[in-house]
């Protein structure tokens, strides 16, 4: 096993002396379970403790693949992998990256969301933290209770807005364990590095708070004053006992994320994936399109359904996008255009005032009541889903895109799979496979006219790992919206011919560790042009980087 990516030395997992017997066994940083040699069954305590036979990493690997493919749904496969990285973390890292393609889907989106959404049967072992309101005045103590005490990589949640499925409340721990194995699988942080952690706040989901098996607070969401003054205590709280922390706030609602954000990042390290994750692979995907389209981001129309973090932050990144390419700001704003719950959002809209982060958005139009009526309106050139409504993107919707351009843009953005606003099938079929298209989480090929389409993924997996990493490994003192462009026009560079032409805007997943290191080097190249850099790197960091990541490999003890 490496060492830390950011110390030389020893491991956070501890040195020698190391643990002996069932000690050692128990430690799933260190456990090596029938690899452990002869040698090291004699030094440390473990002869009669094991099977006999000692196996390498690569049979072990062999084993538990044969094991998983034998569960017969994906659920079942998340339990077993969970469970896998509960006993050795170094087994299921391999494995991980190993077989990328068919380990982040069942690690990850779709299927956390289900996961999600059964936690509290599925619940076996708890990984992380769980920091309720009733915790106020102690959260400092509660964070020592964590047993590393060099934390570089926080992943948190309130739970409010999982994915597409809403409130779930204590249930949505799922995601922030799902996001650092993810950070260590593509980007090579260290396991030790990463403190998953939830905040329960209670919950608004009546069916939950009504379930005698839901685990955590069974009352309404604490709001207002009470609410800011815990979160403002957790911050403090952080600083104070992770000093060397990133925060990365994940899924929290739109009435709280964004302000979160910007009330928070001048006093801590951190960004909000909802917003600037899927704002990155958005506009990556974009760029990758127009290389197909021979269009330019001036040029293009687009259209969100959905007004959330997700859909405003997009807008907010192609806008600066458009800007660096000389485009006046109101010019590339008058370029997007969103959909809600309520119509097409313009000016003097009957009905409730529009939220604070739509504003900048409220174009001077008539009042439009659907999406379809939006499209013959603004006719789109991008059409972008991020409302978690499934099929809202209609045969007819997508073959008007297709009357409307020779290569219609059409992203499906939504989590999980069952609340994509189309299927990859459907927008091929009814665009006649002229459609280039994305969707938040994976579809299978589409053969349709003797052709096989293999559609692009854009899930935030092919920004935030390398992000973090990069300003983790360069020490910056701030994450910008700069660094997430940077790293998406990395990641469209990283897109290939041989990728376009099978229809994909996005590098294969078996290429994640590539794109994860190329977009570190870009976030650390963009942290130094803005002087916020703190920690010395070679002028070129790539070996240095690489050198830095956490590998899958089993240490030798003795």
């Amino acid at each position: 096993m490496a060492p830390l990516p950011f110390d030389s030395g020893l491991s956070a997992a501890g040195g020698p002396p190391w643990p002996r017997g069932s000690a050692l066994l128990t430690n799933s940083l260190l456990n090596k379970g029938t690899a452990f040699t002869e040698r090291e069954r004699d030094a440390l305590g473990l002869r009669g403790l094991l099977p006999p036979r000692v196996f390498t990493l690569e049979e072990q690997v062999s084993r538990v693949l044969g094991n998983l493919r034998r569960k017969e749904s994906p659920l079942e496969k998340y339990i077993f992998l969970t469970t896998l990285q509960n006993r050795n973390e170094t087994l299921f890292y391999r494995l991980m990256q190993d077989y990328a393609e068919e380990m982040i889907p069942l690690i990850y989106t779709p299927t956390v969301g289900q996961a999600c959404l059964e936690y509290g049967a599925i619940f076996r072992r708890p990984r992380g933290l769980f920091i309720s309101i009733r915790e106020r005045g102690r959260i400092a103590e509660v964070l020592r209770h964590w047993p590393v005490t060099d934390v570089r990589m926080i992943v948190v949640t309130d739970g409010e807005r999982i994915l597409g499925l809403g409130d779930l409340g204590a249930l949505g721990m799922g995601i922030p364990v799902g996001k650092l194995a993810l950070y260590t699988a593509c980007a090579g942080l260290h396991p030790a590095y990463g403190l998953p952690i939830t905040l329960d706040v209670g919950t608004d989901n009546a069916s939950l708070r009504a379930d005698p098996s839901y685990l955590g607070l069974p009352h309404a969401r604490v709001r207002g004053t009470a609410y800011d003054d815990f979160i403002n205590e957790f911050v403090a709280a952080v600083r104070e006992v992770f000093p060397r922390a990133l925060l990365q706030w994940e899924d929290f609602g739109n009435t709280n994320a964004f302000r979160l954000l910007q009330e928070n990042r001048p006093r801590l390290c951190s960004f909000n994936d909802d917003i600037q994750g899927t704002a990155a692979v958005a506009v990556a995907g974009l760029l990758a399109a127009l290389r197909e389209t021979a269009g330019n981001l001036a040029d293009q129309r687009l259209l969100f359904l959905g007004a959330g973090e997700a859909g405003t932050g997009i807008a907010d990144l192609y806008v600066a996008a458009a800007c660096s390419e000389g485009m006046p700001e109101a010019a590339a704003r008058a370029r997007c255009w969103f959909v809600d719950s309520e119509g097409l959002v313009v000016r003097n809209r009957p009905g409730r005032p529009l939220a604070h982060h739509k504003l900048p958005y409220a174009h001077d139009h008539a009042p439009l009541r659907t999406l379809a009526e939006a499209v013959e309106a603004i006719t789109p050139t991008v059409l972008i889903g991020v409302s978690g409504q499934p099929s809202t993107f209609t045969p007819a919707i997508l073959r008007r895109m297709a009357e409307l351009n020779p290569r219609p843009v059409v992203f499906a953005l939504s989590n999980p799979t069952s609340q994509a606003e189309c299927t990859a099938e459907a927008a091929y079929v009814e665009t006649q496979g002229r459609v280039l298209f994305a969707s938040g989480s994976p579809f299978p090929p589409v053969t349709l006219g003797g052709r096989t389409y293999t559609p692009g993924q854009g899930n935030n997996v092919y920004i935030f790992p390398g992000v973090g990493f990069g300003a983790l490994a360069c020490g910056a003192r701030e994450i910008t919206d700069a660094m997430f462009l940077a790293a998406a026009r990395r990641l469209a560079a990283l897109v290939t011919s041989e990728d376009l032409a099978l229809g994909r805007i996005y590098p294969a997943l078996t290429r994640i560790r590539e794109v994860s290191l190329e977009l570190a080097i870009a976030v650390v190249a963009e942290a130094r042009k803005d002087g916020l850099s703190t920690i010395a790197l070679p002028a070129d960091p790539r070996a240095e980087l690489t050198a830095r990541r956490f590998e899958a490999v089993y240490r030798e003890y003795v």
